[in-house]
């Protein structure tokens, strides 16, 4: 995607930035250095290549699809969240709830997928135990997927359950 770099003398603190036709329109303050200048070109392209991936996914569509495939509950709703910083996603039981971390948007489809099944499996089962990983277990991907988010930093290896998704 081509940038464009627009500096303000008005502009003080905030940056913005936008999509104009195939053109990325990133405002910064004047003030603002080259240095920064180039790390907020770099957040609002990621920031914006993220969303863009995020929106081609249907995640209700997927999580019906695998809810149905191996036999786990269907969510009430299902929504990616920005604010998921250290767990690949969470679920509510109570309401029937799934929220998967925008940060998914940029890895494969069956990592996607094995996060889905794994909160999916939590609206039925709580906690790691055995008849959790048993749901979990049904995804075939399920150790492959867990490695991968290893690699990724996104898990701890000791914990048991492969990361911060559902606890």
């Amino acid at each position: 995607m081509n940038v464009e770099v627009v500096r303000s003398r008005r502009r003080l603190k905030t940056i913005q930035a936008r999509i104009v036709g195939d053109v990325l329109r990133v405002s910064v303050p004047a003030t603002l250095s080259l240095a920064e200048e180039q790390r907020w070109v770099s957040e609002m392209l990621r920031r914006v290549e993220r969303k863009q991936r995020r929106s081609s996914v249907d995640l209700v569509e997927r999580a019906a699809r695998l809810a149905a495939r191996y036999g786990l509950d269907h969510p009430t709703s299902v929504r990616w969240v920005d604010n998921q910083e250290w767990r690949w996603g969470s679920c509510t039981p109570a309401d029937g709830s799934v929220r998967i971390s925008s940060r998914l948007a940029r890895e494969p489809l069956w990592v996607l997928d094995y996060v889905l099944v794994h909160e999916l499996a939590h609206l039925r089962v709580g906690g790691h135990g055995r008849d959790f990983w048993d749901l979990v277990g049904r995804y075939p991907l399920t150790e492959r997927a867990r490695g991968f988010l290893i690699a990724r930093g996104w898990a701890d290896p000791e914990d048991g359950s492969g990361g911060g998704a559902g606890q």
